[in-house]
């Protein structure tokens, strides 16, 4: 996700404080990664050379001074380019689990036994999400859908893997 972008798209609404973009930033995306400090004011600094934002106010505080950003018109045109645009499906082509199995063909360890192991791997983040679905909310539950939809294609795979897996090992062996 661009935290850049999202810092924009968030000071639309109104001029904020980095603490303030962190904690939105948090609250609705962040759930399992907030964000450090460090990495909100090295975004804000690119985002102000940029020109996508800039300082609204500074107000004194008991540290240092406290930086309010509000968005450029080059910033509100930047992410309005952003949001229109699609994003790439990542097809998963050369993923490391396929290269597991191989390798594991390869050197003869039971690459059966790590698509077991993988399998309750995701089962067991399939019912943490699912729990976790059941108590969010809407925002929640969609991320929640989404990460569930791609472990469940990923199960779909891993049971394919494991029905083939026979014919592979004579083909990475050949």
């Amino acid at each position: 996700m661009s935290i850049g972008h999202t810092f924009l798209g968030l000071l639309e609404s109104s001029p904020r404080h980095g603490y303030d973009l962190k904690r939105a930033y948090d609250e609705r995306f962040g759930h399992t990664r907030p964000l450090h400090f460090g990495q909100v004011y090295s975004t804000l600094s690119r985002l102000l050379r940029n020109g996508l934002v800039a300082v609204d106010s500074v107000e004194p505080g008991e540290g240092p001074e406290r930086k309010r950003y509000a968005i450029t018109e080059a910033g509100v045109t930047d992410v309005q380019r952003w949001l229109s645009q699609p994003e790439k499906p990542e097809p998963y082509l050369q993923s490391v689990l396929y290269t597991k199995v191989v390798l594991a063909l390869l050197t003869d360890r039971p690459a059966a036994d790590l698509l077991d192991t993988q399998r309750a791997e995701h089962l067991r983040l399939m019912r943490e999400l699912t729990r976790r679905k059941t108590h969010g909310d809407l925002a929640e539950q969609l991320i929640c859908d989404h990460a569930l939809f791609h472990l469940e294609a990923d199960l779909r795979w891993l049971e394919l893997t494991a029905a083939r897996l026979d014919e592979l090992a004579k083909e990475v062996r050949a």
